[in-house]
């Protein structure tokens, strides 16, 4: 939610639905919810640079999914255009933390929401306490400090 002093970090992206991310029902697989939420991360890393995914490679820091929530409210269907927005979710401690709304655009329905957790972790895969320097660098860019 928007705090009253600070702006919420939102990305939207869209993704056509593909015959392969279809059920026998000829809807979206519920698994396939978890893809969408990816690609909307990777598109929000695109458009607020600091913690996508290639500095996660290049500092050797990573953000494995720690918890993740997915409700599904309406079918998404082959050849519909999925609207997801991302927002940032601002939380202490060394984690990133999204919410999603997955929408329908012929109609705008909101059809999946959700939310993720990921905890930083060092080249040894050992679970980080501390900021990474990058992430302290971007929640100031983006005054999203905590």
């Amino acid at each position: 939610m928007q705090n009253s002093n600070r702006m919420e970090l939102e990305d939207i992206c869209k993704i056509q639905v593909k015959f392969s991310e279809i059920d026998s029902m000829r809807r979206v697989w519920h698994g396939t919810y978890v893809k969408y939420f990816e690609d909307g991360r990777e598109s929000f890393g695109r458009h607020f640079p600091g913690i996508d995914y290639k500095m996660m490679q290049d500092t050797s820091i990573y953000a494995p999914i720690y918890d993740i929530q997915v409700t599904c409210l309406a079918p998404l269907e082959m050849n519909d255009v999925a609207v997801i927005h991302t927002y940032y979710v601002p939380k202490r401690g060394a984690r990133l933390d999204y919410r999603y709304e997955i929408y329908r655009e012929r109609d705008n329905v909101l059809c999946c929401k959700g939310s993720t957790t990921q905890l930083f972790i060092d080249q040894e895969g050992i679970q980080m306490y501390e900021l990474p320097f990058f992430y302290e660098d971007w929640k100031k860019k983006y005054g999203v400090g905590i």
